[in-house]
C-alpha cells in the first residue's frame, strides 16, 4: 500500500528535478567544505559527515539520472557501472576531504540509500500482479 508516484500531484518535471538536485549537491558539498574542521574533530561528527556525504551521493545520482532522461528521453535508467560508481566515488571523495572514517560511513549509508531507491523504483514501475482466484477442478 505504497504511494503511487506516477499519479502523484506533488512531483516536478525532470528539468526542475535536475536543477534542484544540482542545487542540493552544491549546498551539501559546500557545507562539507565550510565545516570541515568541526566535522572532523570528534567521532560523532565524522559519522555525521559520512552521512551527509551519502546525501551528496543521492543528490548526484538523481541529477545524473535526470540529465540522462533529458538527453536520451524518458525511460532511460541509470546503470550500475558508469553512473552509480561515478557518483559513489565522487561522494566518497568529498567525504574523504573531511575525514577518512567518513568515507566508510558514506559508503555504507550510500549503499543503504541505493537499496531503498532501487526498491522504490521497482515498486513504482512494475504493475501490480493480478490476483488469480481460480478454482481447482476435481478429477
Amino acid at each position: 500500500m505504497g504511494v503511487n508516484i506516477r499519479n502523484s500531484e506533488y512531483r516536478v518535471s525532470t528539468t526542475a528535478s535536475f536543477g534542484l538536485s544540482i542545487l542540493c549537491c552544491l549546498l551539501v558539498f559546500s557545507a562539507l567544505q565550510m565545516y570541515k574542521s568541526p566535522l572532523g574533530s570528534t567521532r560523532l561528527m565524522t559519522l555525521i559527515a559520512g552521512y551527509v556525504a551519502s546525501w551528496l551521493f543521492i543528490f548526484m545520482l538523481t541529477a545524473v539520472s535526470n540529465l540522462e532522461n533529458i538527453i536520451f528521453g524518458k525511460g532511460f535508467q541509470a546503470r550500475v557501472i558508469p553512473e552509480v560508481v561515478l557518483c559513489m566515488v565522487l561522494a566518497c571523495s568529498a567525504a574523504g576531504m573531511v575525514h577518512r572514517v567518513s568515507v566508510t560511513v558514506c559508503l555504507l549509508c550510500s549503499m543503504v540509500g541505493l537499496f531503498y531507491i532501487n526498491k522504490m523504483g521497482q515498486s513504482s514501475t512494475t504493475p501490480a500482479a493480478p490476483s488469480v482466484s481460480g478454482s481447482k477442478k476435481k478429477k
